[in-house]
C-alpha cells in the first residue's frame, strides 16, 4: 500500500499525493507530462481531419488550419518530450536512456512533423505545397499510434504501466485523477486558444496583404 505523506491544496480541497515507489515526489509531474501528448494528439486528430478537407474541396483556409494544428501539435509533442526527460533525470539517473523505446520513438515523431514544415519551405507554389503537405501530413499522423503506443506495447519498457513497474496503479489513484483530468481538459482548451489566436493573426495578415 502506497504511503500517503504529502498534502497539497488545490481549489479548496485537500489533496494527498502518493509517495510513488521508483518515482517518488516526480509523480506530480504527472499533470504535465501526460496531458501533453493528449492535447498532442487532439491536435494532430484535427490537423488530419483539415488536411483531408483541403484535399476534398481545395480551400487554402483547410491548409492553414491544418499547418497551425499540427505546429500546436508539435509544440505539446516537444513539450511531453521535455517533461518526460525531465522525469527520466531523476527517476531513471539519466536525462536520455536509448533503452526506453517511448521516449526514441516519440522523438522519432515529432522529427517527422519537423520534416512536415521542412517541405513546406520547399515549395514556392501555394497551391502544390498545400497539396503535397496535406498527402504527406495524413500519412505523417497516421503513424503517430503506431509509434507512441502499438510498438512501444510490444518491447520491453522502463515507462509506469509496462510490465515489472508498479507504479501505474498508484499514478491512477482517485486523489491523482482530481488534478490530472482537470490539466487533461486545461491543456487541451489552452490549445485551442493558441490555434484560434494563430488563425486570427495568418486571417489578418492575409487582408492586410490583399489592401496593400
Amino acid at each position: 500500500m502506497a504511503v500517503w505523506v504529502t498534502v497539497v491544496i488545490t481549489a479548496g480541497f485537500l489533496i494527498r499525493i502518493p509517495h510513488i515507489p521508483i518515482l517518488e515526489e516526480t509523480a506530480r509531474n504527472l499533470i504535465l507530462h501526460v496531458p501533453m501528448w493528449f492535447t498532442m494528439m487532439v491536435a494532430f486528430i484535427m490537423a488530419f481531419w483539415y488536411s483531408l478537407r483541403f484535399l476534398n474541396d481545395g480551400d487554402m483556409k483547410w491548409d492553414t488550419r491544418a499547418e497551425t494544428a499540427t505546429a500546436v501539435g508539435l509544440l505539446f509533442g516537444v513539450c511531453g518530450l521535455l517533461t518526460g526527460s525531465l522525469w527520466a533525470r531523476f527517476t531513471w539517473g539519466a536525462w536520455w536512456t536509448f533503452a526506453e523505446p517511448r521516449m526514441n520513438l516519440s522523438a522519432l515523431a515529432m522529427l517527422i512533423f519537423v520534416a512536415y514544415f521542412i517541405l513546406r519551405s520547399a515549395f514556392s507554389d501555394q497551391e502544390k505545397r498545400a497539396r503535397v503537405s496535406a498527402v504527406y501530413n495524413i500519412f505523417g499522423i497516421t503513424t503517430i499510434p503506431f509509434l507512441l503506443y502499438i510498438i512501444p506495447r510490444q518491447l520491453p519498457s522502463l515507462h509506469p504501466g509496462a510490465e515489472g513497474n508498479p507504479a501505474f496503479s498508484d499514478m491512477t489513484a482517485p486523489e491523482l485523477r482530481l488534478v490530472f483530468y482537470p490539466a487533461i481538459i486545461g491543456f487541451i482548451g489552452l490549445a485551442f486558444w493558441i490555434m484560434d489566436l494563430v488563425n486570427r493573426y495568418k486571417w489578418l495578415r492575409l487582408q492586410t496583404r490583399k489592401t496593400e
